[in-house]
Formats: C-alpha cells, sequence, structure tokens
C-alpha cells in the first residue's frame, strides 16, 4: 500500500510537469517563432516479487513477478515543426521556409532565433528591436572594380547605411543594336533640307563622364554614296549645346581623320566590320569603336611633370558581333530603329530604399536608378536542433548535444529560404494543447484517486486492532 502511495505522488508531481510545459504552449500560442514543448514519460524501477525461471524436464518456465514503482518523466521535447506564415508587408519581418536559424549577436554570445521581426536601428544596423541583438551576415565588399559579398569568410553585423552615397561612374561602355533600313536613300550632292532628313537615321543616347555629368551621344546614319551595303555613322557629343565637346574615333587602333566611322554589311543585311577612311579595320568578335573626348576643361589633371593637363574621358561604342544578326545593327528592309539600349555610366546617387531577396541579400536602391547588394544575412543549422537550449525572448544557444551552428546561405543544403515581408507565427495548436490538457487532468485526478483509495486501505487496517 506504502508503494501506491509513492507511484500515485510520482504520477501527480508528472502530470503537474505536463500541463506547466501545456500551460507554457498555450501561453505562446501568439509568440512569433515560437516552438512548442511536448513532455513523454516513463515507467520507474520495478520490484522483484519473484525472479523468473527457465522450463526444465519437470515444469514448464516461471514468468517473473514485478510490482511497478511509479512513473518520470522521460523527455521534454521542442518541437521544431514550422508555424504559419503571417503576412506584414514590413520588409525587415523575415521568416524562413526551411530548417534554418537567424543568427544574433549580443557581446561575444550568438543566439539562434526562428523569431525575424527585425529593423534597422539609427547607425543602421540591423536588429532584433526587441532586444538589441544584432543580426549577422556579410556585408559586401568593395574590390575597387565591383562589389561582392564573400560568404566564406567571418560573420559580421549587418549594415544598411541608409542615405549613404553611391559614387558616380564614368561611362566605358554603349551598346547600339537593332536595324538600319535598307530601302533608305542615299543623300545626294547638293541635297535639300528634305533628302538630308529622309536620308538620314539620328539616334541619341545619355552617357556619363567621371562626376556625373550628362552628356548626349548623337549618332548620325546615312548610307555612303556610291557603295554597296556601307554607312557613314557621324558621331557628335552634347550637339545642342553652346560648346559641343570634340570627339576622336579609334577603329582598329588607327584614328579616323574625322567624327565617323563605316558599317560595312553583307548581301544578307549581316554586320561584317567595321572601317574608318584611313585603313582601320574591326572585323572580328564585339565591333567596337574607341571614342575619347574632353568632357570638362575646367576639371584638369596633373600630368607626370606636375602641369595640369585636360582630363580625358574614353568608352567603347559596340555595334555588334560580326556575322551575328541577333545582337548588333542589322540592314534589312525594315523601318530604322537602331538606338542605343545600354550604358555603363550613372550620376551620383543616394541609398533610398532596400529589399531582401530569398536568398537573403540586402539589395540597395539608390536615386541614380542603381541596384546595388549591400549584404547578406547569414543562416545556421544544427545536426540535432532538438538538443538545443532555451534562454528566453523565443531565442536558443548550442548545446554539446546539439552539435555546432552549421553557418552558411540561404537555399543552401537544408538552410530554407528567406521570406521577406512574412513572420513565422508559433507551431502551437490549440485543439492538440486543449486535448492534452483533458487528458493531463484526468491522469492526475486517476493518480490522486489512487493515493486516496491508498489511504482508505490503510485506514481500514488501522481499525482492525479495535
Amino acid at each position: 500500500m506504502m508503494r501506491s502511495l509513492y507511484s500515485g505522488v510520482s504520477g501527480l508531481q508528472n502530470h503537474q510537469t505536463r500541463m506547466d510545459v501545456i500551460g507554457n504552449n498555450i501561453s505562446n500560442v501568439n509568440t512569433i517563432g515560437f516552438k512548442k514543448g511536448r513532455v513523454t514519460f516513463q515507467d520507474l524501477f520495478s520490484q522483484y516479487y519473484d525472479s523468473p525461471s527457465g522450463p526444465n524436464e519437470v515444469r514448464g518456465g516461471i514468468n517473473p513477478k514485478q510490482v511497478g514503482l511509479g512513473m518520470s518523466v522521460a523527455s521534454i521535447d521542442t518541437i521544431f515543426t514550422e508555424g504559419s506564415l503571417q503576412t506584414t508587408g514590413v520588409k525587415t519581418d523575415l521568416s524562413i521556409a526551411g530548417n534554418g536559424f537567424f543568427v544574433q549577436r549580443k557581446g561575444d554570445e550568438y543566439f539562434y532565433t526562428r523569431a525575424g521581426a527585425f529593423d534597422v536601428d539609427s547607425q543602421g544596423a540591423l536588429v532584433n528591436p526587441a532586444n538589441g541583438m544584432r543580426v549577422q551576415g556579410w556585408n559586401a565588399q568593395f574590390d575597387g572594380v565591383n562589389y561582392f559579398v564573400n560568404t566564406t569568410g567571418p560573420m559580421e553585423d549587418i549594415e544598411i547605411p541608409l542615405q549613404v552615397k553611391d559614387p558616380a561612374r564614368a561611362t566605358s561602355l554603349v551598346r547600339f543594336r537593332s536595324n538600319l533600313d535598307k530601302n533608305t536613300p542615299e543623300i545626294p550632292v547638293g541635297a535639300t533640307p528634305q533628302e538630308i532628313r529622309e536620308g538620314t537615321w539620328t539616334s541619341e543616347q545619355e552617357i556619363f563622364d567621371a562626376f556625373g555629368n550628362t552628356h548626349l551621344l548623337q549618332l548620325n546614319f546615312t548610307k555612303e554614296v556610291g557603295a554597296i551595303n556601307q554607312w557613314r555613322v557621324n558621331a557628335l557629343l552634347d550637339p545642342g549645346s553652346e560648346t559641343p565637346l570634340p570627339l576622336t574615333l579609334t577603329v582598329g587602333g588607327i584614328d579616323s581623320v574625322d567624327s565617323s566611322f563605316l558599317l560595312n554589311f553583307d548581301n544578307n543585311g549581316i554586320l561584317q566590320n567595321v572601317t574608318n577612311d584611313i585603313g582601320g579595320t574591326d572585323a572580328d568578335g564585339d565591333l567596337e569603336v574607341t571614342i575619347t573626348y574632353t568632357p570638362n576643361e575646367t576639371n584638369p589633371e596633373p600630368g607626370a611633370t606636375g602641369a595640369l593637363l585636360p582630363r580625358i574621358e574614353t568608352f567603347q561604342l559596340n555595334v555588334g558581333q560580326a556575322g551575328n544578326f541577333v545582337d548588333g545593327v542589322t540592314q534589312f528592309a525594315s523601318a530604322s530603329s537602331t538606338k542605343g539600349f545600354f550604358q555603363d555610366g550613372k550620376t551620383m546617387g543616394y541609398l533610398k530604399d532596400f529589399r531582401i531577396d530569398d536568398q537573403g541579400n540586402i539589395v540597395g536602391i539608390y536615386t541614380n536608378q542603381e541596384n546595388r547588394t549591400l549584404g547578406q544575412i547569414a543562416l545556421a543549422t544544427f545536426a540535432n536542433p532538438e538538443g538545443l537550449e532555451k534562454t528566453g525572448e523565443t531565442n536558443f544557444v548550442e548545446t554539446i548535444n546539439s552539435g555546432q551552428a552549421l553557418i552558411g546561405e540561404a537555399n543552401e543544403v537544408d538552410r530554407g529560404s528567406i521570406l521577406s515581408g512574412k513572420l513565422e507565427l508559433s507551431n502551437v495548436d490549440l485543439a492538440e494543447e486543449f486535448t492534452d490538457m483533458i487528458v493531463t487532468q484526468r491522469g492526475f485526478q486517476a493518480n490522486s484517486r489512487t493515493i486516496r483509495t491508498s489511504d482508505q486501505m490503510i485506514q481500514e487496517l488501522l481499525t482492525l486492532k479495535q
């Protein structure tokens, strides 16, 4: 009878533990990124009444006789199933579709979480505004030419410096493509203004110098008089201004005598090569003309002897590939449409906004229409996430049984992808919790009834003496 009393006590204590876990789950039903707990039970040591014995020639085997001494908590597990997603529209609200964790830093300590309600603080750091922990990842680096993110390097605090400047960049490449109408008339000697207009196709493209000043590149296409399948291209820079800028055109390493060059097509309308009047030729691969100009005489540069020299700007004018009609200038009997479709220069701009893609790339949007990667958010996975230790504030830390954090990019291995503008809700199922609550309550009641019945039996035993 005393055994049944203590068995009942163990049942009361451990069902209370299960009720504590259920209560914590229910209290966090609206906690973003929360992962519910689950309690499992196991029986305790069983006392022998009689040991088992094997069969022999005289009699068969005898099973053991044991009385259990109660139960205990086998485990309190953290269940890492994904919760539902709530759309917020806030770009710094992040969730993970997969098994990863966001990494946060406080001092020298690292914490891992599924709760992605982040924000940008006054210094431009991406943080958890509830506790000030800094979100970890990799910031973009500049190698002198391009910006890149080195995800193999150590993690660092993610920074999104709003209003930072993006420097101006001089145009180094301009591309033209589309078509020149084969039926365009030649311009005769002594042509009228109308004949000149009808025989000229004009295309314009903005370019930029190193200071971000805008210049207008104008190309005038006319059929070469007396030639077959040949067009002359006259280049002008800022033709409508009071001081048009002089140009130097170089084809195949040879400077043109004027600001013009020639496009030569075959009978099928395919561009074959680019030449000038004194033998300069480009006939292989990308057909390019080098254009050199002096953008601003008031901004000289020091020469080798210290004397101030005019600043020189150079860019490549690409008109397509030799023998390729897909991406370049052609000569077919269709309306002329040749125009510039790409140039790589820009003015100075300010970072005005940003967005976060599914790989965690933070892409800055500048006022000069430039889009540039500012950094990338890191994700962590663990060999045994159930071995993580809860530290409050919906955070976890690694333990000896979780394994070390495996840090990397989203969409790699099983880290999952990052969804911007969404938050992961708690994975607590109220219907399941209420059902478990009923079962736990009945278990608690049954164990209390065991104690009460055992007490009544002891009371009956004590009354035998009377």
